[in-house]
């Protein structure tokens, strides 16, 4: 690994933060990351794997969410390690996928697997409590790492992603049982890039994404997440406050599934939203409207909390 002469300070706290860029090789592959987090901390911190959207890598994903996890590891909470896919994508579990991960055939769970034995080692992070964190196509990747690879999630939190219908979901013969684990999905509404109601992708999301198939609902999604995690019973609607400092024209609506000795899964919906990612700073305009009712580093902090 190497590390950042200048390290970032976050606003929160103004505490500086230790940024290292790490490299392995994989398959032939390099993958690369960055790594927010001192090497120096207490020991058995948890680690948060973030997982970017199509077309971003790391830093842009960063920028996109204006660092909003910063005050996790400035505050030593976490360790936040944002992982780059191949070429812009992640290697989802979506048959359809057309994009160079999958076609190349880019084996992301043992990418994913790696960095927690390679952080593990350098920052002392605990394995056991690894929190995934997903937009997008690095949502879709999330919901891959839950299948396929359950004992590392401790906990997930995703965001604008759905789960492929069965005939459109590459899951292994082989996948492990399911494990329980607290899960918050976020989406929008109005995403036109993702459909809140499923389906298929518009035609112009399709081509420029290079992705078809069809999803779940973002509302059966949740169930199918709860029914996973041995909880079967209806969930509980609340919509939340909408805050003072809240911009945009949105509402949220939180649906929570429970039931004793089962971690729960709770869905975000935010109605009027569009394909953003919560919080105090709007996404660009393009991709629709953002709500701050919640944020990404409140739902990320409580899911660390629950590792």
């Amino acid at each position: 690994m190497t590390t950042s002469p200048d390290p970032l300070t976050s606003q929160d706290t103004r505490t500086p933060v230790a940024l290292t860029r790490d490299s392995v090789t994989l398959d032939g592959l390099e993958r690369t990351s960055t790594v927010l987090g001192s090497t120096d901390s207490p020991a058995a911190r948890p680690l948060v794997l973030v997982f970017h959207g199509s077309r971003q890598d790391a830093d842009s994903h960063r920028r996109f969410t204006h660092d909003a996890l910063l005050p996790l590891a400035a505050s030593g909470q976490a360790v936040v390690a944002y992982l780059n896919g191949y070429r812009g994508n992640w290697n989802d579990a979506r048959r359809e996928s057309a994009f160079p991960a999958r076609l190349r055939g880019v084996d992301d769970v043992a990418f994913a697997r790696i960095m927690v034995d390679r952080l593990s080692a350098s920052h002392g992070i605990d394995p056991h409590r690894v929190v995934t964190v997903g937009y997008s196509n690095g949502g879709q990747m999330v919901l891959r790492l839950l299948h396929e690879a359950p004992e590392l999630v401790a906990a997930a939190v995703i965001v604008a992603a759905t789960m492929p219908t069965p005939e459109s979901f590459l899951s292994s013969e082989t996948a492990p049982p399911a494990r329980p684990t607290p899960i918050a999905l976020v989406h929008g509404t109005h995403d036109r890039i993702v459909p809140f109601d499923g389906g298929t992708m518009s035609w112009w999301a399709r081509r420029m994404f290079r992705v078809g198939g069809r999803t779940l609902s973002a509302p059966d999604t949740a169930a199918y997440l709860a029914a996973r995690n041995g909880i079967v019973g209806r969930p509980e609607l609340q919509p939340l406050p909408h805050l003072a400092t809240s911009h945009g024209r949105t509402s949220v609506v939180r649906t929570r599934y429970s039931a004793p000795d089962a971690p729960d899964v709770t869905l975000y919906e935010v109605r009027g939203g569009g394909h953003t990612i919560p919080g105090r700073e709007p996404s660009p305009r393009v991709v629709g409207r953002t709500t701050g009712d919640i944020t990404l580093e409140d739902l990320v902090a409580e899911a660390v909390r629950r590792s």
